[in-house]
């Protein structure tokens, strides 16, 4: 088992700018651990502009935001980037065990940073009924699919759910040669940003549907159409108003989950209504020398603002290693 003084678990927007402003705060042993085999996390399947304006000012891809930054870490000779390195325990007194290619390593940090960001919510969580055919995805799933693997995973698409990525997949799969026949949104009004629903959804004429929610998914091997109706103040469905919509894939847009399975598990007070750490400050928990930043401390809207918080984080942890008189 080695000692380090920082440990950042999770290699994207958040984690990357947490290693950089924890370096520019003091702190010259950093290790950065990365379960995928690059660095950039979510940005790298975000392929549509959007990105950087309030950070960099300029309007940038996802992979281009994340490259400012991964050239930064490769410049910093004090950050140790781990890739493949896939954390699956963590105790109250900052002990990691995490897998590489071979082996299994255990770090013990004196200091800690989770940027474990988050994931989607399933069809389970939203009570859909019917059958369970292929077809059925995940809209970042989807997302990685596409623009990572070069697959198309259908011709004629429902949305359910109006967050960022459905919005962005709706362009995309439209873009591809397919056909969005809707998207449905339980609400009155978008979960995603305003822009996103001009430039994904109403610039290519795709249908969204307000207080409106798929009742049933249909089709025995394969996804053959859904059932939708509307639905009453209560999100109840209002009887009468049920219509068909034939189709080959639905798509999943119905919110995110910050991923913190591993500070639950390390003793730290979770919200078991959000999955965020209980905290009266950005980024603290209830584990001193623990920090959560990014989409895990809470759901953000745009990667610039992960960035800004996760800095926060870094400047967090050098004070606190200052503090216990371990840093430099």
């Amino acid at each position: 088992m080695i000692e380090r003084e920082l440990v950042i678990v999770g290699a994207g927007p958040g984690g990357m700018a947490a290693a950089i402003s924890a370096y520019e705060n003091g702190v010259r042993d950093i290790l950065l651990l990365e379960r995928d085999q690059y660095p950039g996390g979510i940005l790298n399947q975000c392929i549509h502009t959007g990105f950087g304006l309030d950070y960099f000012k300029e309007i940038l891809t996802g992979p281009e935001y994340a490259e400012r930054f991964i050239k930064k870490i490769k410049a910093i000779p004090e950050i140790e980037l781990s890739l493949r390195s896939f954390v699956t325990l963590l105790t109250g007194d900052k002990l990691l065990t995490y897998f590489k290619p071979g082996r299994i390593e255990t770090v013990k940090a004196r200091c800690l940073i989770m940027a474990t960001g988050c994931r989607e919510k399933t069809r389970e969580m939203v009570h859909i009924g019917g059958t369970r055919p292929s077809g059925i995805f995940s809209a970042g799933l989807a997302q990685k699919l596409i623009n990572i693997d070069g697959l198309l995973p259908g011709e004629e698409i429902v949305i359910v759910g109006s967050g960022d990525i459905g919005l962005i997949m709706a362009r995309r799969f439209t873009l591809e040669g397919a056909k969005v026949k809707a998207v449905i949104e339980i609400q009155d009004k978008t979960r995603g940003l305003l822009r996103n629903v001009v430039q994904c959804v109403t610039d290519f004429d795709i249908p969204l549907y307000f207080n409106h929610k798929i009742v049933k998914i249909f089709g025995k091997d394969r996804v053959t159409g859904v059932s939708v109706a509307r639905v009453d103040s209560d999100m109840r469905e209002v009887t009468g108003t049920g219509f068909k919509i034939d189709c080959d894939t639905v798509l999943l847009s119905v919110g995110l989950i910050p991923e913190n399975e591993l500070i639950e598990m390390a003793g730290v007070r979770i919200d078991k209504k959000t999955n965020c750490p209980v905290s009266d400050e950005t980024n603290k928990t209830s584990v001193p020398g623990l920090f959560v930043c990014g989409n895990a401390f809470m759901v953000y809207d745009l990667a610039d603002s992960v960035s800004k918080d996760s800095e926060a984080a870094g400047r967090l942890a050098a004070e606190y290693l200052k503090k216990i008189g371990r840093a430099g």
